[in-house]
């Protein structure tokens, strides 16, 4: 998943002022936690575009031809993707 770095300030943002404005959580240092969640949804799109590199390949590995965008072809694609998720988020 491919986000500008826009897009993931702007995602920090909300993920860390409406608890706050709610007062849901408290932070010391807000500058911090902001970064902090910049990383972890930088990390979390590097991990599921090395996923998504991942099954494709596995894919186009298989002895037959499956089309891409063919049901059988995302059937597949999601099914792979899970257990890989499932497997790096142990």
């Amino acid at each position: 998943m491919r986000l500008s770095e826009d897009k993931i300030s702007h995602l920090a943002h909300l993920l860390t002022e409406n608890p706050r404005k709610e007062k849901l959580i408290q932070f010391e240092d807000v500058g911090r936690v902001l970064r902090m969640t910049k990383q972890i949804l930088t990390n979390y799109c590097k991990m599921d575009d090395e996923i998504d590199e991942m099954v494709r390949k596995k894919l186009q590995s298989y002895s037959r031809n499956i089309l891409e965008g063919s049901q059988e072809w995302d059937i597949l694609y999601r099914k792979h993707f899970e257990e890989e998720m499932k497997k790096r988020w142990r």
